[in-house]
């Protein structure tokens, strides 16, 4: 009886470590939807690893990418969900509304939206509520700010096109128009869908009499970024766009956060959900940091002379 007792005992005792050891050594799954920049997942995968997360040992990846074409990601989406991950990682507006749309219960993390609750994706930063949390920055303050320095830096512009996504945030859209109104600039709207649509964009806004290009934020923009600042160095249009990714790729300016930081900080929302927090209850960070890059070799190929004053407020000059 007494080893009876004894083996009851171990039993109740060595259970819970059991379970605790199993729990440690689950695999975490984490599914991906990419639009089309895997650079960036690459950051935050980079930065799972320094939280302890390694491949193949307590992580596995679920990777699911449009390659830059906005019309597979509603499928995408919807495949990512089925596989039902521990928890989803993606960017932008269209594939965060895809997501949300297919599941209410898998936590969510946005590395990074444009603007979370013009989206409708939070009822709040502060108390996200649902199944989303993650990054966003508030891309209608900073799509007038933009417009100021592409003014800055040609003084006398007067027709500006811009491009937008119509699967991001429309009061992106309203902000720069209401920017373009102060500043007394016209402004040429081109909503563009399929990277089928870049060239002949670029012919119309030629044709229109377009005299500069500012590009809105959008994750199908970023995926397709080398053909858009490919097109307008042939189009001889000085452009301004969303983040330094595109000045790295020859872009003249670039105004706004860096992505590449947010999505490492994604990484620390999915340690703490997959540790047990729910999304409901993380807070939606915004960056407080925004950086103004430059790059001469494309000013120089334009003939531009770019003014001493922006220069020196520049937070990176590319030559």
């Amino acid at each position: 009886m007494r080893l009876i007792g004894l083996a009851i005992v171990l039993a109740l005792v060595l259970a819970p470590l059991t379970a605790e050891g199993q729990q440690a050594s689950k695999t975490a799954r984490i599914g991906i939807l990419d639009a089309g920049v895997p650079h960036l997942f690459a950051a935050f995968r980079q930065a799972l690893q320094a939280l302890g997360y390694v491949e193949g040992q307590n992580v596995a990846f679920d990777v699911r990418s449009a390659s830059g074409r906005p019309s597979e990601i509603p499928m995408l989406a919807r495949e990512l969900v089925r596989s039902n991950p521990d928890v989803i990682v993606s960017a932008g507006t269209l594939p965060l509304q895809s997501l949300k749309r297919e599941t209410s219960t898998i936590p969510i993390v946005a590395a990074a939206i444009g603007d979370a609750m013009a989206s409708g994706l939070v009822a709040s930063l502060a108390r996200p509520g649902g199944n989303l949390t993650g990054l966003s920055f508030l891309n209608t303050e900073l799509s007038a700010k933009r417009l100021e320095v592409l003014l800055e830096a040609l003084p006398g512009l007067r027709r500006v096109a811009m491009f937008n996504d119509p699967n991001t945030a429309n009061a992106t859209v309203g902000a720069t128009e209401a920017a373009a109104r102060q500043l007394r600039v016209q402004l040429l709207r081109f909503d563009i869908r399929d990277v089928g649509d870049l060239e002949r964009t670029f012919l119309a806004a030629k044709r229109d009499g377009a005299e500069a290009l500012d590009v809105l934020a959008s994750a199908f923009f970023n995926a397709n970024r080398k053909q858009i600042v490919d097109l307008a160095a042939r189009s001889r249009l000085p452009a301004i766009y969303e983040s330094r990714e595109y000045a790295e790729a020859g872009g003249l300016l670039t105004y706004g956060q860096d992505l590449t930081d947010l999505f490492r900080r994604a990484a620390v929302y999915v340690d703490k959900i997959l540790r047990g927090a729910k999304p409901a209850d993380l807070p939606v960070e915004q960056p407080t940091k925004f950086e103004l890059v430059i790059n001469l070799k494309t000013a120089k190929a334009l003939g531009l002379t770019i003014p001493q004053t922006l220069l020196q407020r520049a937070d990176h000059v590319l030559e």
